[in-house]
């Protein structure tokens, strides 16, 4: 059976395009997958249309690389460290991007309905609200962008209730997602521990899939346990080995979030200047993944490896 291991390099290089829409998994600082984020920073790939449901800091650095041309979220933190990710609020107000305001359940059940095939979903989950009212990409610019919806909802009435409105959200075509698991294996298994967040569905949506794991077990030891798996190979185009790869957001069961990293990042994105410092240390510096774990205090990684059955480190954020 052919193997659909990669290194980041290869798997970015060859799946994900300039102009491509890309959904990213995880949820804020929860099993994002910053491993293969970083990939596509240094191989500078750009005008991206992003999928983000509820966003990270990696998605913040792709804005702040000046990569991201839209972006349909809910919203864009770094939980304490920093409440709406600071290039992702500059580039808003700067206008150097487009911006799309989502209610985080419609987003994920636009996930859904897309890894459904299906081309809208009605919801009434908006209705009543300013993201109801207020587009944040108008009908005119959407025209322009062949990736992105001419229009961001359609408000009908339901044809089953008469008098009762709805709100059709169109469905995402996504090119690629990019998701981290705890486990895979060659054939493109992928077991993912804790919540799924819109994970499965952005995988099955896609039109690529590429995960990035902590583990990579045998095709034979992964299906011992076939109620433990997540997605099948049918829906993955590429496995890469990437241990602390969804650093530093925390990997249920392997390691907790790195509150040097995002206090850190937190400080030097308020600025253009201090985000460019930054990436250059911790991407353009390193030449791969690897060369990134390489540089970190191997005592303060150790540090941050989970208490065994509780899933967490104790007293994380007085740690220095």
């Amino acid at each position: 059976m052919q193997t659909k291991v990669m290194t980041a390099k290869e798997a970015i290089n060859s799946y994900v395009k300039n102009g491509d829409c890309l959904a990213i998994g995880g949820f804020v600082t929860n099993r994002r997958p910053y491993a293969l984020v970083r990939e596509i920073i240094r191989q500078h790939i750009g005008n991206l249309y992003i999928e983000g449901g509820p966003s990270g800091g990696d998605i913040d650095m792709l804005i702040g690389a000046g990569l991201v041309t839209a972006i349909n979220t809910a919203y864009i933190s770094n939980a304490a460290f920093s409440m709406v990710c600071r290039r992702y609020g500059e580039a808003v107000v700067q206008h150097k991007i487009l911006n799309e305001d989502y209610s985080m359940d419609v987003q994920t059940i636009a996930y859904h309905g897309a890894a459904l095939g299906l081309p809208y979903v009605p919801v009434k989950n908006m209705l009543g609200s300013d993201l109801a009212d207020k587009w944040g990409i108008s009908a005119e610019e959407r025209k322009k962008h062949d990736k992105l919806p001419n229009q961001k909802f359609i408000l009908q009435e339901d044809p089953f209730t008469p008098g009762s409105m709805l709100c059709l959200v169109p469905t995402p075509k996504i090119d690629v997602a990019l998701i981290h698991a705890q486990a895979a294996s060659p054939d493109g298994t992928i077991r993912i521990a804790g919540p799924l967040f819109q994970d499965e569905d952005i995988a099955i949506a896609a039109r690529h899939t590429i995960v990035s794991c902590e583990t990579l077990m045998t095709n034979d030891e992964i299906r011992k346990h076939p109620e433990l798996n997540t997605l099948t190979g049918l829906c993955v185009d590429a496995v890469v080995p990437a241990r602390f790869g969804a650093t530093p957001s925390q990997c249920f069961g392997y390691y907790d979030y790195d509150v040097r990293d995002l206090r850190e990042y937190a400080n030097a994105s308020k600025t253009q200047a201090g985000f460019d410092s930054y990436i250059e240390k911790t991407v353009h510096l390193q030449d791969n993944h690897e060369a990134y774990i390489a540089s970190k205090d191997p005592s303060w990684l150790e540090q941050l490896t989970i208490i065994p059955n509780m899933g967490y480190v104790a007293g994380l954020n007085s740690m220095e």
